[in-house]
């Protein structure tokens, strides 16, 4: 006798509430259902056998529309009856309510899951119903021409394909019915999107102490084609960092997270969202990214699936071949082996990937933004150089030559060179030939708005230990600076920024 599972329950009696087990197997694989044996399996028998096995199958006929195999089984010496579920290629419900087998628990089908479920029994994807009331009027040219020019360069489409009309471009991709754009058509290449489905947009939180300290948010809104590029470039704009350094004379100014590996996370955020669910969510920390999307994964991947060479089950086949020939993402599940190669290629933590609330979360680690803030210490292993000798953040100390260069020839402190061992030393030179240089203040003033100018999110721990003065003379000098209008801060005193004010 096998455990309770995906395919079997045991009930000591009958009850008519079974057949919520029922449509849970029928929408599922199938099962069997054992009258007369207790959970833990020991056996107990049935009374009013015969009546039993005629009032059973009549029940479920009649409210379900199941058709049963009903068996009389004798086991230890008492009678037990089998009841054979087939799966079904219909949705079943029980009393209006749709139900699903999931291991050995019954689930009960509710909002977009139900209707992405029903969707499924019928043949039928979110991505592939008419979209009534568009017309091709409501495609945006731009980003069919967007789609063409990367499919074409990355050889996935014949550059004949550029000939091709708007209509038979939406028609080879599957996207167009009876001359109606698809809601897959209209989220990828719709002009607006968002007016038809408005949870098709992107939300980005930046958080500060906790999440209820929103200090600011974003959405990004168009179609899902070209918005990728816009997440990046809202992230790079404003809340993640590009620290400088230098590869022999050229200056190089890589984003803190390797951007590649950025965009295969929100690539395959967008692809597998349940599109007619909630929105992608990011939310933006110190010392983390979080990015959730909406949508279980498939019935037999788990998390550790995804780490290793898996099939692709894109949730939305559609949307995901046009991501693969835009060159976007892979066809063959090797977008997660990328995004760890890019991280280890960096010596950076991986992200971690776990399923939470419906959906798959992404945690990305800013361990490059926490060590050139310079107030948390990072974790990393032994193998890698420390984070905080390959960064610097100022952007006017020009390069050595290639004579001059030390063997380190990177610097986390902002416009010091090797011999700068104090920060009043020789940091800023006067045209003046006498005694009239800048006092100490006036040096530190100078001094923190070149280093909040690159780094606005600078603890106050951290211009303390740059200027080698106390926080309390930390907080004068900045004080003075925002009286004299050249700076002021944003947000809460935890969790807010400075500007710098031209």
């Amino acid at each position: 006798m096998n455990l309770e599972g995906q395919n079997i329950e045991y009930k000591r009696i009958w009850k008519d509430e079974y057949l919520k087990w029922v449509s849970g197997f029928a929408n599922a694989q199938g099962g069997k259902i054992y009258i007369g044996i207790d959970d833990d399996m020991s056996v107990a028998g049935v009374t009013k056998l015969h009546e039993l096995m005629e009032d059973i199958p009549n029940k479920i006929i009649n409210l379900t529309g199941v058709f049963p195999e009903t068996n009389h089984l004798i086991m230890d010496g008492k009678d037990v009856i089998e009841i054979v579920i087939e799966p079904s290629g219909m949705p079943i419900s029980y009393r209006g309510v749709y139900y699903y087998r999931c291991g050995a628990t019954k689930q009960e089908f509710r909002g977009a899951a139900l209707h992405q479920f029903l969707l499924k029994k019928m043949g039928l994807n979110w991505e592939d119903i008419p979209c009534d009331g568009l017309t091709l009027d409501d495609i945006d040219d731009d980003a069919i021409e967007y789609f063409m020019d990367h499919a074409i360069d990355e050889g996935r489409m014949d550059p004949e394909s550029r000939k091709s009309s708007k209509e038979e471009v939406l028609s080879n991709l599957g996207l167009i019915r009876d001359g109606v754009p698809t809601n897959g058509a209209v989220l990828l290449f719709g002009k607006y999107p968002q007016r038809r489905f408005v949870t098709s947009s992107f939300k980005i939180g930046r958080f500060g102490v906790d999440d209820a300290d929103l200090l600011s948010q974003d959405q990004i809104e168009g179609n899902l084609i070209q918005m990728t590029d816009k997440i990046i470039q809202v992230l790079s704009s404003k809340h993640l960092i590009r620290p400088i350094h230098y590869e022999g004379l050229q200056r190089k100014e890589p984003l803190e997270i390797p951007e590649d590996a950025l965009r295969e996370i929100i690539f395959n955020s967008i692809v597998h969202k349940l599109q007619s669910g909630t929105w992608n969510q990011m939310s933006i920390y110190d010392d983390h990214i979080r990015l959730w999307n909406e949508g279980a994964l498939p019935e037999d991947f788990t998390v550790e699936t995804l780490m290793n060479k898996h099939t692709s089950k894109p949730r939305n086949p559609k949307i995901a071949q046009v991501f693969y020939r835009a060159g976007f993402i892979e066809a063959w599940g090797r977008g997660y082996e990328k995004i760890m190669s890019a991280f280890d290629n960096a010596n950076l933590k991986r992200p971690k990937f776990f399923m939470e609330q419906g959906g798959v979360t992404a945690i990305i680690p800013r361990e490059i933004f926490i060590s050139i803030r310079g107030d948390q210490k990072t974790d990393t292993k032994p193998t890698r150089k420390p984070i905080q000798n390959r960064y610097k953040i100022d952007q006017e100390i020009e390069p050595q030559t290639a004579q001059e260069q030390p063997e380190n020839q990177y610097n986390t402190k902002p416009n010091r060179t090797k011999t700068d061992t104090k920060p009043n030393q020789n940091r800023y030179k006067t045209d003046q030939k006498t005694d009239t240089k800048p006092t100490r203040k006036v040096e530190d003033q100078v001094y923190i708005l070149s280093v909040v100018k690159e780094n606005p999110l600078i603890s106050m721990d951290r211009l303390s230990e740059l200027l080698e003065i106390s926080k309390s003379s930390v907080q004068r000098r900045l004080g003075t600076l925002v009286r004299e209008g050249k700076l002021r801060h944003i947000g809460p005193n935890k969790g807010g920024h400075w500007e710098v004010i031209e």
